[in-house]
């Protein structure tokens, strides 16, 4: 605000910098969708690690590759996840009544649908001289005795009480939610199981009856739950390879500047790649294939819930961890891939390749991942599903692609103050200022190729960009450029014999 002057005297007038830093957002947040025997059905849940997977959504199960592949994320790196459960046709939530013959004054209900929830039981014990008081436990039954998980004091069955029982349970439960009625408070119950709880139909994705599909892609769960995460950067669904399915997960996250890992079938070979001239066309045209990245063969890892016995698993969860290394250690535009992309946890892979058989799929935009003697298994592979030589896209590799979801991301967000704001010069010169301080620190973190920054990124957004027409619409474009770091694919040596010379 001016300084209005009252008195003689000196005044502080604090004036605005127009400076607004921009802070690049995060990289490596993964999402999994997949069918899973515990977890919520209705939401996309974040978890922070395995143990907090194994928590919420039961941990490994062996038959479903979701859990294994949040756990080979976590082993490679990975730091954060949203899980997607699909339930099966049949699913139901466990239930108990209280009393459990009679008009119920409490009905007891699973969080979440599930074989899971009849292990857990229900006490009730009236608070002794204390008129329609009483405590309700949360037990899991699974052992010998019961042991208390969730205890919850002084509730009342009577809506305006400040513990009514079912706002005070439904509300801090882990467990279960609740439905009181009446306004008598219920007689002790002694530990109770619940009962009721279906897993439903197996969902298996790739397995020819569709269930799996069509849970994936139903219009209110599936993968549109995640609209409502505020960001993730890649999509997994692990098993997955019904071509027409991957083509609308690509254009999902081709709309949410997400990469898609797409995992070959599990039976697939070389030569049958070869032969099909690379992933099924449908994944590799148009636009949304830039978003997208097919990763060979499937890798072998000990399985902890068959005794450390090896078998294949989809590649994805390991990509998506390196993806995440990577991140954090080099920036999101070096590629995920190289001698530095070692695969943790793993025996091998499902079909060992040679350089021949690797230089006939890399053309056709097929990760392959590989075991050389000194480095392990790695992932030997860096482009996109348009990719393919044939294609010759701008968005070929890998990090070239996800650099520029990261700026993308990264303006979407930080210029959002600018709406609203009179659109001319003053407005277009804290744009360039703080667009172009966030370019000039990527720089000089390596992000870009060029010795100085004119070689390496532009902004603009002045009258040639923002026209007297753009004005009266309400419009100001900003326009910025970039020179992308692309990997060096092929090392190439030349070695020259030198004639022999005699000194004289």
């Amino acid at each position: 605000m001016p300084v209005t002057p009252t008195y003689p005297g000196v005044y502080i007038q604090e004036l605005p910098s127009g400076v607004r830093t921009i802070t690049g957002v995060a990289t490596s947040i993964a999402a999994f969708i997949g069918w899973a025997p515990k977890g919520p059905t209705d939401q996309a849940q974040l978890v922070l690690s395995f143990a907090d997977f194994s928590r919420q959504f039961g941990g490994l199960d062996t038959r479903s590759y979701l859990g294994y592949a949040v756990y080979h994320f976590f082993a490679n790196g990975g730091q954060q996840a949203y899980v997607v459960r699909l339930a099966g046709a049949g699913n139901a939530p466990a239930t108990l009544k209280v009393p459990t013959s009679g008009t119920a004054i409490l009905t007891i209900t699973a969080r979440n649908p599930g074989v899971w929830a009849n292990h857990y039981g229900i006490s009730v014990t009236n608070n002794t001289g204390s008129t329609g008081k009483f405590r309700v436990q949360i037990l899991d039954m699974s052992g010998p005795a019961p042991v208390v998980v969730e205890s919850f004091e002084n509730l009342s069955v009577l809506p305006a009480d400040p513990r009514f029982v079912q706002s005070v349970i439904s509300d801090q439960s882990s467990y279960v939610t609740l439905t009181a009625t009446g306004t008598a408070a219920p007689s002790d119950l002694a530990a109770t199981a619940m009962a009721g709880g279906n897993d439903g139909a197996l969902l298996t994705p790739s397995d020819g009856s569709g269930n799996f599909e069509t849970a994936l892609t139903a219009a209110t769960g599936g993968f549109n739950l995640l609209d409502r995460v505020d960001l993730f950067n890649i999509l997994c669904v692990p098993g997955e390879n019904d071509a027409p399915t991957l083509s609308t997960l690509e254009g999902f996250c081709h709309d949410h500047r997400a990469m898609l890992i797409v995992d070959s079938a599990p039976n697939a070979t070389a030569d049958g790649l070869k032969t099909a001239g690379g992933p099924d066309g449908s994944l590799t045209a148009g636009d949304n294939a830039a978003n997208g990245a097919f990763y060979f063969p499937w890798v072998l890892a000990p399985d902890p819930q068959q005794s450390n016995a090896v078998r294949p698993f989809p590649p994805c969860g390991f990509v998506a961890g390196i993806f995440a290394r990577i991140d954090g250690t080099r920036g999101v535009w070096k590629a995920p891939a190289g001698t530095e992309a070692s695969l943790t946890g793993v025996s091998g892979m499902a079909i060992q390749l040679t350089d021949k058989e690797s230089g006939l799929l890399n053309p056709l935009a097929i990760n392959c991942i590989r075991n050389f003697n000194v480095y392990g298994t790695v992932v030997w592979g860096a482009r996109t599903l348009q990719g393919n030589d044939q294609i010759g896209s701008q968005w070929k590799y890998v990090p070239v692609r996800r650099t520029a979801l990261f700026l993308e991301e990264s303006l979407y967000r930080a210029l959002k103050w600018a709406v609203f704001e009179p659109n001319d010069e003053p407005l277009w010169a804290q744009i360039r200022l703080n667009v172009g301080a966030f370019m000039q620190t990527l720089f000089r973190q390596g992000a870009f190729q060029g010795q100085s920054p004119k070689d390496a990124y532009f902004v603009k957004c002045d009258k040639e960009t923002t026209t007297q027409n753009d004005i009266n619409l309400g419009i100001v474009n900003i326009v910025v450029g970039f020179a992308p770091l692309k990997p060096a694919e092929f090392v190439i040596i030349s070695i020259q014999q030198m004639a022999g010379q005699i000194a004289t």
